[in-house]
């Protein structure tokens, strides 16, 4: 899954969340969802992050 859209299934898992009549069982579900979802973000951040590091040493250069 991109960045893109796993940054957007998390704002709408964020939007159910915000519903106070949700079952347990599916305030889980999307809690355990979105706690995958966003270690997915971090990873592509982190790897963007490096990415932008290598470019910048190389125009250090």
């Amino acid at each position: 899954m991109k960045f893109e859209e796993a940054y957007k299934r998390l704002n709408e898992i964020s939007a159910e969340m915000d519903n106070k009549d949700l079952p347990l069982e599916k305030a889980v579900a999307l809690y355990s969802e979105a706690a995958r979802l966003a270690e997915a973000c971090r990873e592509d951040i982190e790897a963007a992050k490096l990415e932008i590091e290598k470019i910048d040493n190389i125009g250090a250069v």
